[in-house]
């Protein structure tokens, strides 16, 4: 039988009733879906429906018996909201929708959803991906962020948002969508094999220096 964790329900302040979190790549919905979430809200009696920092909907407030039927209902996978893995892919519309793109963030951040979403790593990542300068995915303060310029991709690493923020810094530019995902996967392959346990990106770097990173150019 799967823990409670493992159904992606988590444990309220009430300490008796639940939230589930779908997982939306890169926030995209459809009208049917939508239709989905709200039947599934109003059929178990949720107290609240949340759109949350990461672009996906939460439902608070399902009593514990209702959980699995709740999942069924809704037919969409998991959200990874909890533990020490990658979680939801953020990013702005991108240049297929916004005058002020440079870069397709919807494009590049939904294969890295498709590869790195839920997959396990030393503690929690966060990426972010922002078709210009504007910024607003919030690339510098994720552990890998994206930010789009005229002549490709601006790479950073090491940001987060936690009780002690921090920036990221700026490890490479001009890189094309290929080169952007290969160096993702370098870098995340990176971290998973020589980050301790419980250590975010952006502590690793302070740990060991940026040239470790660099020399994955």
């Amino acid at each position: 039988m799967l823990k409670l964790g493992e159904k992606g329900a988590i444990l309220q302040r009430d300490k008796k009733t639940y939230a589930i979190a779908p997982h939306i790549p890169c926030g995209l919905v459809t009208p049917e879906l939508m239709r989905r979430v709200a039947d599934v809200a109003e059929r178990y009696n949720v107290d609240l429906i949340k759109i949350t920092g990461a672009t996906r909907i939460v439902l608070v407030g399902l009593q514990e018996q209702d959980i699995d039927a709740a999942w069924v209902d809704l037919g969409m996978d998991k959200g990874a909201a909890v533990g020490l893995c990658v979680r939801s892919i953020r990013t702005c519309p991108g240049i297929e929708y916004c005058r002020l793109a440079t870069q397709d963030a919807l494009g590049i951040g939904l294969k890295l959803d498709e590869v790195y979403h839920g997959m396990q790593l030393p503690n929690k990542m966060k990426m972010a991906v922002s078709g210009c300068n504007l910024n607003c995915s919030e690339s510098v303060v994720r552990d890998i962020g994206l930010v789009g310029k005229a002549d490709g991709w601006v790479l950073m690493i090491g940001g987060n948002v936690g009780p002690r923020p921090r920036l990221a810094v700026e490890l490479t530019s001009g890189l094309t969508d290929e080169a952007a995902l290969d160096l993702i996967a370098r870098l995340v392959e990176f971290y998973r094999e020589n980050g301790k346990k419980g250590e975010r990106l952006g502590k690793m770097v302070a740990r060991v220096g940026l040239k470790p990173f660099q020399e994955l150019l």
